[in-house]
């Protein structure tokens, strides 16, 4: 007859261990989606952020402080736009309107009446040159003299700061995604040391009628791939719901920063991975432990 399961030669089915180990595994390998998910959409926030600003600045210019929508206002702005077009390594200047900048400040104030009647400085969009981009210094130096109130935001100098922040954030995932790791193989080994030491008498039958190590190492293996796999589909299965959450309140807040930091169908098949890795790393660390322990057990 031929048969379709393999049948193991250790009695597995009243192992306590059986338990433990796929509960250790799936709160690893929820821990470690998390973990990944954190730094893929860090990662992602960071790209579309350089690519958005890049080659990109922001000339502000404070009203008359008289009347912020004087005459007088008008001319300082129209002053710096005539500035910035005659500097070279400029290729592009816009002044934003009114409505854009009530638009851009409405998400943190609400949409009312208080909006209209700031006196908000006037902004400029400028872009430059990537090949031959004008000297920042120069540029606010004399925006500055020509323009009262004028300045010049280097985009470039805040990123900085943020891809500090976001550097030191993606080094703390991936101390968690190793400490994960390390904490799933300590339990899959107490595990298997645990199993051999209930089954030591049926081992010693088993080398009695000829069965190697790496035989019985198979067994324990393929148990373990498993177990493991069982509770890291379970971990996948609660850390996906939670990411989806996350990713859908994050697309409820406006203004533009966080619209875009749900994750990509790239992502996913990259998180997918994490339960897979974790089943073969169980798979791994179940026969290396057994042939290890049974090299000095018998």
């Amino acid at each position: 007859m031929i048969r379709f399961r393999r049948r193991a030669d250790l009695p597995f089915d009243h192992d306590a261990t059986a338990a433990f180990l796929p509960a250790m595994i799936a709160m690893m390998v929820f821990l470690a989606t998390l973990a990944l998910s954190g730094a893929l959409v860090l990662d992602n926030l960071l790209s579309r952020w350089n690519r958005d600003i890049k080659g990109t600045l922001t000339v502000q210019v404070l009203p008359a402080e008289s009347d912020p929508s004087s005459k007088l206002t008008r001319e300082r702005v129209e002053k710096a736009v005539r500035i910035l077009e005659e500097t070279p390594g400029v290729t592009q200047v816009r002044p934003l309107s009114a409505q854009e900048l009530a638009a851009l400040i409405e998400p943190w104030l609400g949409d009312s009446g208080l909006v209209a009647d700031l006196p908000l400085p006037r902004l400029i969009d400028v872009t430059i040159s990537e090949d031959s981009p004008p000297s920042l210094e120069g540029l606010a130096a004399r925006l500055k003299k020509a323009v009262p109130g004028a300045s010049v935001d280097d985009h470039r100098i805040w990123l900085a700061r943020v891809v500090r922040l976001a550097d030191g954030l993606e080094m703390l995932a991936k101390a968690v995604m190793v400490l994960v790791t390390l904490a799933a193989a300590a339990a899959v080994v107490f595990a298997t040391r645990a199993g051999l030491s209930i089954h030591r008498q049926s081992i010693e039958i088993l080398h009695l009628v000829g069965a190697r190590d790496g035989y019985i190492g198979r067994q324990y293996a393929l148990r373990a791939l498993t177990l493991g796999g069982g509770g890291a589909a379970a971990g996948f299965a609660l850390a996906a719901p939670v990411l989806l959450g996350l990713g859908a309140m994050a697309k409820t807040l406006e203004g533009g920063l966080l619209a875009e930091i749900g994750l990509s169908p790239a992502h996913w098949a990259i998180l997918a991975a994490v339960p897979v890795a974790a089943a073969l790393l169980a798979m791994a660390s179940a026969f290396l432990t057994v042939l290890g322990t049974l090299s000095r057990m018998l």
